[in-house]
């Protein structure tokens, strides 16, 4: 339950090696949170140095985003580490190569369970522990991928198009629930996952995702973009036409 003063207490990383998600929940540790849950497949071994210099605890679960099965288990258990939840941050996820995926539908197929399919699962098992509650926010990593996808990405730039959607369904769903749904969409982000693209125009750290995350947070925001300009740039990409579009998405 966040405090009097309204700060988080709680916090769940789902995908806790993600760089993104981990420089959040830094940045919410560092306003008041108290308990973390990192979240990941095998658990997290080793708590980052950056949340180990702070002063709170940090908790370890299993997770594996294509074992849906599993995933309200998992809810389960991070509430029984810390209680009611207060924030959830929603940030796994895989960037494999299309030439890959365009060789080995099997591939593709296991990073759509990963970028949506899980989602699904376990944003539903999150949204129903948050209703329970009345109180909580869902914190979802989308991206500008899925806004108008390319064809040098398309396979998780659609994961991430069916994601956002997804998203903003549930949170439709959660309206006076007390909890709530917020929706990240960020531009090129400089990650080990990322390693292997070239960067875009318009780049963001994983520090500046988090700070925009944390004012959208307290400012009841339904959505954020990383960076900001992105939002104007990316209406305007909707309404290019195809052609130039196949164009510049190569």
């Amino acid at each position: 339950m966040r405090d009097s003063l309204g700060s988080v207490r709680t916090v769940l990383l789902l995908g806790g090696r993600s760089e993104i998600g981990l420089a959040v929940v830094e940045r919410l540790v560092r306003q008041g949170a108290r308990e973390v849950v990192l979240a990941a497949r095998g658990g997290v071994e080793e708590v980052p140095s950056a949340l180990r210099a702070l002063d709170a605890t940090v908790h370890s679960l299993e997770f594996d985003a294509e074992a849906a099965d599993t995933h309200t288990t998992t809810v389960a258990a991070a509430v029984d580490l810390v209680g009611d939840l207060d924030v959830v941050v929603d940030a796994f996820g895989v960037l494999g190569e299309q030439s890959e995926y365009d060789g080995d539908p099997l591939a593709a197929a296991r990073s759509a369970t990963v970028n949506y399919t899980g989602h699904v699962s376990v944003g539903l098992a999150v949204a129903a522990r948050l209703r329970e509650q009345g109180h909580g926010v869902l914190v979802v990593v989308s991206s500008v991928a899925g806004v108008r996808v390319r064809r040098a990405n398309f396979v998780y730039g659609s994961a991430k198009a069916g994601l956002d959607g997804f998203a903003q369904g549930l949170a439709d769903s959660l309206h006076g629930s007390g909890a709530r749904v917020l929706v990240v969409r960020p531009g090129y982000v400089a990650t080990r996952m990322s390693a292997h693209v070239d960067p875009a125009p318009f780049p963001a750290t994983p520090g500046q995702v988090a700070e925009a995350v944390t004012k959208g947070l307290r400012s009841g925001a339904t959505t954020v973009w990383a960076p900001g300009i992105l939002r104007p740039v990316f209406t305007g990409m909707r309404l290019m036409p195809r052609f130039v579009w196949r164009r510049l998405g190569r």
